[in-house]
C-alpha cells in the first residue's frame, strides 16, 4: 500500500508533478467529433467556438477499420487548430482492446500539450486507474511535458458502478466520471434498448377509486438513473472531482433530452454529453443557472449578511444551509459569466 505522503509523487522520473486540486473549467456540454470523419474534422474548429468541451471519439462510435484514420484526425486536430479557452479532450478506446496502448502513446507524444483530459471507457475499478495512471506518466516524462493529463472515467459497467467510490479516489488526476446509460444498461441486465432517458415501462400509478381497478389511475413515468447519477454524484464530490451525464441517443426529441439533462443538473452534475449540434444548445441552457435563480441566490447572499442566523425573505426562511446553496448556485453563475459574454450580460456581471 502506497504512503498518503506518496501520492502527490509523480509515478515516472521527468514526469509532471500531479495537481492537488482538479480546477472548475465550465463544461457545461462535452461536443463528440469522429475524427475519422474529414467533414468533421475540417468542422472542428468553428464547433470548437460554440462548446466548452470539444472531444476526439476514438471508441465505440469509429468502425474498427478507421481507428487508425481517427487517431490521425485527431493529431491533425490538435496540431493545425486553437481552441482558446475550450478545451480538448479524447475517448480512447478500452484496456481490453487492440488500439488503447496506440492511442496513448501517439496522442500523449503528439498532442498531450494540447490534450486537457482523457476519457477511459468501461472502467471496472480502481486498477483501470491505477494503469493509465502510470503509464501517462512515463508518456509524459517521454514528451517533456509541463503538466499532467487528466483522466475522465465512464461509467459503463455494473462492476464500475459497485466500484464508482474508489474509482473517482484511484489518481490524483481523476477529473470527473460520466453516466454511460447503454453500455451499463446492458452489463446490468436491464430490459431497455434506449440510450439514456426515461422508459414508459418503469411507472408508478395511483390507487384504484373504485373497485374498477383500471378506471381512473393516473401513471407516472419514472427515471431509470436516478440512483445512479445520485450515488456517482456522491462519489464525485466526495474525491473532488466533477459528475456528467451522458449521451441522450434519440437526437429528435429535444424536449425528452431537455428534461434528462435537467434532472442530472438538479442532481449535481455540470454537464452532459452532446452527440449533435442540436444539443449543445440544451446543454448550455440547461447546465447555466436560470438568471431569476441566480438572483435570488444573490439577494439571499446579501441579504444574510454573515450567513450566519435567519431571516424571512418573502415569506420564506432563510438561514446558513441557504445561504450554502445560493452559494452554490451564484459561485457558478459567476464561472460561467467569465467565459460567456451573454450570461454576464443575464447574470448581472458585465
Amino acid at each position: 500500500m502506497r504512503s498518503a505522503k506518496d501520492f502527490f509523487a509523480p509515478l515516472a522520473v521527468g514526469a509532471p508533478p500531479p495537481v492537488r486540486e482538479i480546477p472548475f473549467t465550465p463544461s457545461r456540454m462535452i461536443h463528440f467529433f469522429d475524427p475519422s470523419n474529414e467533414k468533421m474534422v475540417a468542422k472542428a474548429p468553428d464547433i470548437a467556438k460554440k462548446v466548452d468541451v470539444l472531444l476526439g471519439n476514438l471508441e465505440d462510435a469509429v468502425r474498427a477499420d478507421n481507428k487508425e484514420a481517427a487517431r490521425a484526425g485527431l493529431v491533425r486536430v490538435g496540431k493545425e487548430s486553437e481552441f482558446g479557452a475550450t478545451q480538448l479532450w479524447t475517448r480512447v478506446n478500452s484496456l481490453d482492446s487492440p488500439w488503447v496502448l496506440d492511442d496513448l502513446t501517439t496522442l500523449v507524444t503528439e498532442i498531450g500539450d494540447k490534450l486537457d483530459v482523457i476519457m477511459v471507457p468501461k472502467v471496472e475499478g480502481a486498477q483501470d486507474i491505477h494503469y493509465v495512471d502510470r503509464l501517462l506518466a512515463q508518456l509524459e516524462a517521454r514528451a517533456g511535458l509541463s503538466r499532467p493529463i487528466l483522466v475522465h472515467a465512464i461509467l459503463e459497467t455494473a462492476s464500475g458502478m459497485a466500484n464508482v467510490e474508489e474509482i473517482a479516489g484511484a489518481s490524483p488526476r481523476m477529473q470527473g466520471i460520466s453516466l454511460g446509460p447503454a453500455d451499463l444498461a446492458a452489463s446490468r441486465r436491464m430490459k431497455t434498448t434506449r440510450v439514456g432517458g426515461g422508459h414508459p415501462g418503469y411507472l408508478v400509478r395511483t390507487d384504484p377509486v373504485g373497485e374498477d381497478l383500471s378506471e381512473g389511475r393516473t401513471t407516472y413515468q419514472q427515471d431509470l438513473w436516478h440512483y445512479t447519477v445520485a450515488r456517482m454524484v456522491d462519489a464525485c464530490v466526495m474525491h473532488g472531482i466533477l459528475p456528467y451525464y451522458g449521451p441522450f441517443g434519440d437526437i429528435q426529441d429535444t424536449v425528452a433530452c431537455e428534461d434528462q439533462f435537467r434532472n442530472a443538473f438538479l442532481l449535481g452534475c455540470v454537464g452532459a454529453w452532446s452527440l449533435h449540434p442540436v444539443q449543445i444548445e440544451i446543454a448550455r441552457k440547461v447546465f447555466s443557472p436560470a438568471p431569476e435563480d441566480v438572483r435570488w441566490a444573490k439577494r439571499v447572499i446579501a441579504e444574510m449578511g454573515d450567513g450566519t442566523g435567519a431571516v424571512m425573505i418573502d415569506g420564506k426562511m432563510q438561514d446558513d444551509a441557504s445561504v450554502k446553496q445560493c452559494r452554490v448556485v451564484a459561485e457558478l453563475a459567476d464561472q460561467l459569466a467569465a467565459r460567456d459574454p451573454e450570461l454576464a450580460k443575464e447574470y448581472g456581471n458585465e
